[in-house]
């Protein structure tokens, strides 16, 4: 068990750890796999989903864009700043570490289930286990929903077209 010297914990690494990481990622599973047409998410595509919702532009975008306008309508919101798109590759790079670390969690924790052979990530709905969803703070509350949202998205196109649109290589 590790004791923390400095209990003030920065913004920064209350937001961005994996236990959180690892709750986003169930959410986008659940969210990919909500309407029944996809049976698991893509395992690469968890590595997009921290850097769309830790970052604020990105966050805010998904949060104000309704789940039935899809990933399209999403990244047209950022035509006249097409960078922050461009970006989205960068940091996914930049939070690989952290996102790995997520998924792993999640996996242990049951929350998902990582099928090696396919490279694909099933979400545990929680009813399987007789047990409440979590509670989370309030100034992390629009995450679960962001997440679950982006699952939703992607799992209407294929890599290709997710990776055209926001403008990342897989």
């Amino acid at each position: 068990m590790t004791a923390f010297v400095n209990t003030d914990l920065a913004e920064i690494e209350l937001i961005q750890n994996p236990a959180i990481g690892a709750y986003l990622i169930w959410n986008f599973a659940l969210g990919y796999q909500e309407d029944g047409a996809a049976e698991a998410a893509p395992f690469l595509l968890a590595f997009l989903v921290l850097p769309m919702l830790l970052h604020r532009q990105t966050f805010d975008a998904v949060a104000s864009t309704r789940k039935a306008s899809g990933l399209t309508l999403f990244a047209a919101k950022f035509d006249r700043e097409r960078e922050v798109l461009v970006q989205l590759h960068s940091r996914a790079r930049l939070l690989r570490q952290l996102s790995l670390q997520s998924i792993g969690v999640a996996s242990t924790s049951q929350l998902i289930r990582i099928d090696h052979g396919s490279a694909l990530l099933h979400g545990y709905p929680l009813d399987l286990f007789d047990v409440k969803k979590p509670s989370i703070p309030e100034r992390l509350k629009g995450f679960s929903s962001a997440a679950d949202k982006i699952g939703y998205w992607f799992s209407k196109l294929g890599l290709p077209q997710i990776a055209s649109t926001l403008r990342i290589d897989f």
